[in-house]
């Protein structure tokens, strides 16, 4: 089972029998941890359009749109967001497996691809999302660089929040 636990202004991720992953993380709050983000909607689904902000400053007043979701518009979408959020977390997240394994990455670069499918009776569903990994970790064999990132794909908050199917193709560079 992977969980994780929160206390004492720390987070500690964990697996099964891993006591826990790199370490902890102080936070400010005991007992959880906040993100927020708004948006904003102005007319019809496929004449309006919005804008998403985020406190951070990373999005501030960003447009999106029908034709940024469904067709090739400028401005971003949903999945694109959610995208960004899992690979970010999964590099995370893969980091202080490693760290907790005794491995530094020098690098990890993460892909995330969320499907998006019409599914009777349903209507548009996130489906999946396919985590693209190429790392280079010095002194790692390919057999505990599989064994570190399959358990990262499945301790990543991100990737327990979708419900959808989570793959993952790694490549050690």
């Amino acid at each position: 089972m992977t969980g994780v636990a929160v206390g004492a202004n720390q987070v500690r991720l964990e697996s099964a029998g891993t006591a826990s992953v790199a370490g902890a993380i102080n936070l400010n709050s005991p007992d959880s941890m906040k993100r927020s983000a708004s948006a904003v909607w102005q007319g019809s689904l496929k004449a309006g359009k919005g804008a998403l902000t985020v406190p951070g400053g990373a999005l501030k007043n960003t447009e999106y749109s029908f034709g940024s979701r469904f067709e090739s518009g400028a401005g971003t979408n949903p999945e694109e967001l959610i995208a960004a959020a899992h690979a970010g977390c999964f590099a995370m997240a893969l980091s202080a497996m490693l760290g907790e394994g005794g491995f530094t990455p020098e690098r990890i670069e993460v892909t995330a691809e969320v499907s998006l499918d019409n599914v009777p009776p349903a209507g548009w569903t996130v489906t999946a999302s396919h985590l693209v990994l190429t790392a280079k970790i010095p002194g790692i064999t390919a057999a505990k660089f599989d064994e570190i990132a399959t358990k990262a794909k499945a301790g990543c908050p991100i990737s327990r929040l979708l419900n959808a199917k989570v793959t993952l193709a790694a490549t050690l560079a």
